[in-house]
């Protein structure tokens, strides 16, 4: 079988791969990746790992100074081993994946490439069957495909019942975007509702399946993050927070955003009302701080 017959079977698997020579140069990019990155091939076979054009973030939100080059990774003793990350999508979110690479050897043995698999990380079988659920009963936000604030309240209400019951702890992340006036009144407000969808898309992949992120109203969000304890909710809200500030919206004039965070743990005693007003006022703190950060009560 001739090799254009493989690159054939390679773009019909929706996992993204691709393909670098000796000097790291990248030679196959698969529609798997295109739809993942969309990016398409056209844009990236040519470009070097070092180019940094889907720029790299570890799970922590942490830049990766070479990428997921496959020979990088390599050397660094990855090859066989899946790595998350999250990759920059052409339309300016988030996305998390998950990698994994393998060195291509010619018939001497020595290395001539290398090849990456990577695989959307987002939990795309739950938030499917999630979204029409919220559809069928209309508690989605049409602009972002988030939940909306009723059907926060009514999860608020299902956790803070769990909490009673068994003991099951959850928080609560207040955020709201920096200064967004000043994206509607500089870029007018179509460009303000992309704002608003790339960090909803972004808060919704830097959380886990059974996290909830709702547009509470405006340029707020609530974030109802279950089963957590202190450090790993302030841990979910600063990488809520990174990647949002390392997103951007593409264009002659590129957008990027920041957002403050207001994170609070669930007391036996709260109601609805009272927990996100202690989360909205932590998030007021934030703003007051220098805007960009999160501030706990933990």
């Amino acid at each position: 079988m001739n090799e254009a017959f493989y690159k054939t079977l390679l773009d019909s698997l929706y996992d993204g791969v691709y393909m670098v020579d000796q000097n790291e140069m990248i030679t196959f990019w698969n529609r798997g990746a295109e739809h993942i990155t969309g990016y398409a091939a056209a844009e990236i076979v040519g470009k070097k790992c070092s180019d940094s054009i889907l720029l790299h973030l570890d799970k922590d939100g942490n830049g990766l100074p070479t990428g997921i080059c496959p020979l990088s990774n390599g050397s660094n003793g990855a090859i066989g081993k899946t790595r998350e990350a999250f990759v920059h999508h052409k339309s300016g979110h988030r996305v998390p994946i998950a990698i994994r690479v393998a060195s291509i050897h010619d018939e001497e043995g020595e290395i001539v490439g290398g090849i990456e698999v990577f695989t959307d990380n987002t939990p795309a079988v739950v938030a499917l069957e999630r979204l029409a659920e919220l559809e069928r009963l209309a508690y989605i936000d049409a602009l972002t495909n988030l939940a909306t604030r009723r059907y926060a309240e009514i999860m608020l209400n299902a956790r803070l019942e769990e909490l009673q019951r068994y003991k099951w702890q959850f928080g609560v992340l207040f955020v709201d975007i920096d200064k967004f006036k000043n994206i509607n009144d500089h870029f007018g407000h179509d460009r303000g509702d992309e704002v608003l969808q790339m960090v909803a898309k972004t808060l919704q992949n830097s959380v886990r399946a059974f996290d909830i992120v709702s547009r509470w109203g405006g340029e707020e969000y609530v974030a109802v993050i279950s089963n957590v304890e202190g450090n790993e909710l302030l841990a979910t809200a600063n990488r809520c927070r990174v990647l949002v500030e390392q997103s951007s919206l593409p264009g002659v004039q590129p957008v990027q955003v920041t957002i403050s965070l207001g994170a609070t743990l669930a007391r036996h005693e709260d109601s609805v009302a009272s927990i996100v007003k202690r989360a909205d006022q932590l998030m007021y703190m934030s703003k007051q701080a220098g805007q960009n950060r999160v501030t706990s009560d933990l």
